[in-house]
């Protein structure tokens, strides 16, 4: 087989196969095109998801009738005027996008320059077919129709209308983040999907396309290392969600989904989040250009960093600054007077005969201890000498132990009948601490109840459906209009989960019943979690595939909160449906539910053994 020149069309087709992956992707061309051209507004409508349909209106510079023509050829563009590629500061640069998609859809480019006329360009799958004057403002219109009508094998792998919809939204949501400065609106089959005003701040933009709620819990970045400056916002640790899309990363203006950045978010969060929660941010990173390369990808969704260890590391930095410094610390520290209960203090040796009660050296505690002050309850009196740990009366105005213990009416059971033994009392309103007959027991109330929830879900499913309790008032839910379509599409099959829904409008949904077994758990947060589930779930499974994740993210919301108290009754019964149930040793997410402290261990604490 000899080698041969390919002709311009099937190059323009294979081009589009990098370009153009799906809907989404053109529009994300053209929206960056009309950004380029120093659009102040800028108008999309769709339909059938952006497969029927892509239309970009802005009011940029525009076209002549010359620089059309050039334009829909490949490799042509006037954004690197001195051929310096490492300097580029556009979103766009390699001249491919207007021919690649013109050569799988019918384009239709309208133009017009400030005192000139208009001019039109139809191309149907790469082949000119009309052209002349055009009736239009200053700015430039794009129409894309029937994209990839006449490339089947492609069309094929597309995915629902909903999907590619969602797909495109999200494309829209993270260019308008970049650039607050213009106005821009989203329109999908004659619905408003959104519309923003230009000359926005940052922090508003994010917190209207995001979650408004966002505003409140967040703190603001502006963080500088060797010429790099890093801003935006950070969600606070306790404001999270179920899956990592609404982390919006931006690089000189430019939306990227870089594998670097994210790491550096997992690790700027770590330890201040469960494995399965992810922040909400939205970070803008300022390098200057030759220290990034973004020609390394076709759709210039990815960067390199000359120096990815600073960007790194200037990340994780700049965001735990931001969060220690507005009073959320990145870990749960210790407080300071929980601390000094544990600091050994210095004493003066005493003469032979003298006591060793510290106490017998000082005048009075009360005397050397404000009252109110807060001084802990393990404070030492330094005598000099030796070290000594004393346990000082407590002052009237100190705070009340975090803590709760029951009389011990009830005799230890034997181990055989009842593992986790009785409970004793309920430390911080979190743990359970119980007495076994082989030691003592501490029981995470959340973790356990999570995983019996869980349990009684899976059994109820296994027997034909769950329990559902209907709410006196139905509840309005407030979501993305995305996030809204895939809960009407599951309406059925959360139904038999005991979750009752229906659409309320373009961007909510109304709760009528929710599974029995969560009682009055937080249904806002619960649907929202679904909601984010369902975007990672192959359309063509059904919910029952998936049983385990959208029980357990049921569970969840339905469990006995960390900081509530319970009665003895209570942690007793807690303790003995654990007992019975299957896999109550962890919680849905692996970690442990209790732990047990055998007397041996308890003996060595106290160097009895």
């Amino acid at each position: 087989m000899s080698i041969r020149r390919l002709p311009e069309h099937l190059v323009n087709r294979i081009a589009a196969g990098e370009v153009v992956e799906r809907p989404a992707s053109a529009l994300k061309e053209l929206v960056e095109n009309a950004i380029d051209a120093g659009a102040t507004r800028i108008a999309v409508k769709l339909s059938g998801g952006g497969t029927d349909l892509i239309e970009v209106t802005d009011d940029g510079c525009g076209m002549s009738p010359p620089e059309m023509a050039l334009a829909l050829e490949r490799h042509a563009t006037s954004k690197l005027p001195d051929d310096e590629i490492d300097q580029v500061t556009t979103l766009g640069f390699r001249g491919e996008a207007l021919p690649s998609i013109a050569s799988v859809a019918r384009m239709s480019l309208e133009s017009r320059v400030r005192g000139a006329e208009g001019w039109h360009r139809i191309v149907d799958n790469g082949e000119v077919v009309s052209e002349g004057p055009a009736a239009l403002p200053p700015g430039t219109r794009i129409r894309v129709e029937s994209l990839f009508a006449r490339v089947p094998a492609r069309r094929k792998f597309l995915r629902s209308p909903r999907a590619e919809y969602a797909a495109s939204l999200d494309v829209m949501k993270r260019l308008a983040m970049a650039r607050p400065d213009i106005a821009f609106s989203v329109e999908h089959d004659g619905r408003k999907a959104f519309h923003v005003q230009g000359n926005e701040s940052g922090p508003e933009r994010v917190a209207g396309l995001t979650d408004r709620a966002l505003a409140e819990n967040s703190v603001a970045i502006d963080f500088e290392r060797e010429g790099l400056v890093l801003g935006g916002v950070a969600g606070l640790p306790t404001f999270n969600r179920g899956v990592a899309d609404h982390q919006y990363l931006f690089v000189n203006g430019r939306p990227v989904k870089d594998r670097l950045l994210i790491g550096a978010l997992r690790g700027a969060y770590a330890e201040m989040l469960a494995r399965d929660r992810h922040p909400v941010v939205a970070l803008f990173l300022d390098v200057p250009p030759d220290q990034v390369d973004v020609n390394v990808h076709p759709a210039k969704t990815e960067v390199r960093f000359r120096d990815p260890a600073l960007v790194r590391g200037m990340i994780v930095s700049g965001l735990r600054r931001a969060l220690d410094e507005a009073g959320h610390r990145s870990v749960q520290r210790p407080s300071e007077a929980a601390l000094g209960m544990w600091t050994s203090e210095p004493i003066q040796p005493g003469h032979p005969g003298e006591s060793r009660d510290p106490a017998s050296s000082t005048t009075s505690f009360f005397d050397s201890w404000p009252q109110g002050s807060g001084t802990p309850a393990f404070a030492g009196v330094t005598n000099g000498g030796a070290n000594y740990v004393s346990d000082r009366r407590p002052s009237f105005a100190a705070p009340p132990p975090l803590a709760r213990a029951e009389p011990a009416i009830a005799p230890v059971p034997q181990s055989v009948q009842h593992p986790l033994g009785v409970a004793r009392g309920q430390v911080a309103k979190t743990y359970i601490v119980a007495e076994a007959e082989d030691g003592l027991v501490l029981v995470d109330q959340h973790a356990a109840h999570e995983r019996l929830v869980l349990e009684r879900m899976r059994r109820a499913m296994s027997e034909g459906g769950v329990a559902s309790q209907g709410l006196l008032v139905p509840e309005v839910v407030e979501l993305d209009e995305p996030g809204c379509d895939r809960l009407e599409a599951r309406a059925g099959e959360l139904s038999d989960f005991g979750l009752d829904i229906e659409r309320f409008g373009p961007h909510a949904v109304l709760v009528r019943a929710v599974p029995a077994a969560l009682g009055k758990g937080d249904v806002h947060a619960l649907v929202t979690d679904l909601a984010d589930e369902l975007a990672s779930f192959d359309e063509a499974l059904s919910l029952k595939e998936k049983l385990d994740h959208v029980a357990a993210t049921m569970a969840c919301h339905g469990s006995v909160r960390a900081g509530r108290v319970l009665s003895v009754a209570e942690m007793n019964a807690l303790l003995r449906e654990m007992e019975v149930t299957p896999h109550s040793g962890q919680c849905n997410h692996g970690r442990p539910t209790w732990v047990k402290l055998a007397h041996g261990d308890i003996e060595k604490l106290f160097g009895r053994k």
